[in-house]
C-alpha cells in the first residue's frame, strides 16, 4: 500500500520556523520525485518545492525561495521541508506528493501520482 504521511505542522508566530516531514512507503522511493504543495482557504493548490533523485534536482517557488529548504533522507524514505522566516501568507494545508522522477514541471498537480493527507500550518501575525 502506498502511503505518504506528513507531519510537523502547527501554529507558529510570524518569523518562526517549522519543519515538515513526509514519510513515504509502498513504492520505490529512488524512482520518484517528492513535491510539496500548499493550499490556503479559497485558493488553488500551489507547488512549493520539489526534490528529485538526481543531485541538484531541487526547485522552489519564488514565494518561498531563500526561506524554505527541502531535503531528503533516502535511508528513511523521508523528505523534509524546513520553513524559516514564516509569514502569515504561508498559512495553508501543506501536502507532499510523489511523481515519477525528475521534478520537471513540479508545479503541475496532475503530474503527481500519490498524495498525502496534508498537515496544517498556521502563521500568526
Amino acid at each position: 500500500e502506498v502511503q505518504l504521511v506528513e507531519s510537523g505542522g502547527g501554529l507558529v508566530q510570524a518569523g518562526g520556523s517549522l519543519r515538515l516531514s513526509c514519510a513515504a512507503s509502498g513504492f520505490t522511493f529512488d524512482d520518484y520525485a517528492i513535491g510539496w504543495f500548499r493550499q490556503a482557504p479559497g485558493k488553488e493548490r500551489e507547488g512549493v518545492s520539489c526534490i528529485g533523485s538526481s543531485i541538484g534536482s531541487i526547485y522552489y517557488a519564488n514565494s518561498v525561495k531563500g526561506r524554505f529548504t527541502i531535503s531528503s533522507d533516502n535511508a528513511k524514505n523521508t523528505v523534509y521541508l524546513q520553513m524559516n522566516s514564516l509569514k502569515p501568507e504561508d498559512t495553508a494545508v501543506y501536502y507532499c506528493a510523489a511523481k515519477p522522477a525528475p521534478c520537471g514541471s513540479y508545479y503541475y498537480r496532475t503530474n503527481y501520482r500519490y498524495w498525502g493527507q496534508g498537515t496544517q500550518v498556521t502563521v500568526s501575525s
